[in-house]
């Protein structure tokens, strides 16, 4: 009767993690364990895992799909070299699809934003050092978070020799 115990505790701790567990009484008024609900007074046990079985993997929260498909800064090209007297820059961005609802475009250089977030993708820009300068786009939501932003990308605006 021990041994048949055992057997029938291994069982259902190796049955647990497969499929359900039933239990019902034989003829003899045995008590049976299976997997099959094969009598109509078979029960089904709920039972824990076993305090040693690895936890289940976190289930990881779908991501939302992206806003914007694309956001690129289309003028001036990367690594282009600007020549301007007065350090003036005219910057052009692109996003597929538009820009929805209350988002706006926002323009960085070397890192800081530039003027107010805007709906218009055209940038005139004056006043800049003359040297070497990253130029960065984002788009912003009403609150001011990010919702998009293109990598940075190299330029150079150079004094532009006298007429």
């Amino acid at each position: 009767m021990r041994l048949t115990c055992v057997a029938c505790a291994l069982l259902l701790a190796s049955l647990s993690a497969h499929a359900g567990v039933y239990t019902y009484l034989d003829a003899e008024g045995n008590r049976v364990f299976t997997d099959q609900p094969r009598r109509a007074n078979a029960e089904r046990l709920e039972l824990a895992p076993p305090a040693d079985a690895p936890a289940p993997p976190p289930v990881a929260p779908e991501a939302p799909l992206p806003a914007y498909l694309l956001l690129r800064i289309g003028l001036p090209e990367p690594a282009a070299v600007i020549r301007s007297a007065s350090g003036g820059l005219l910057v052009s961005l692109e996003s597929e699809p538009g820009l929805q609802g209350d988002h706006h475009y926002r323009l960085l250089l070397d890192g800081q934003p530039l003027g107010e977030p805007s709906r218009s993708p055209v940038f005139a820009l004056d006043g800049l050092a003359h040297g070497d300068h990253q130029l960065a786009a984002e788009i912003v939501d009403g609150a001011g978070r990010i919702v998009e932003r293109t990598p940075s990308q190299p330029l150079r605006l150079e004094e532009a020799p006298a007429p």
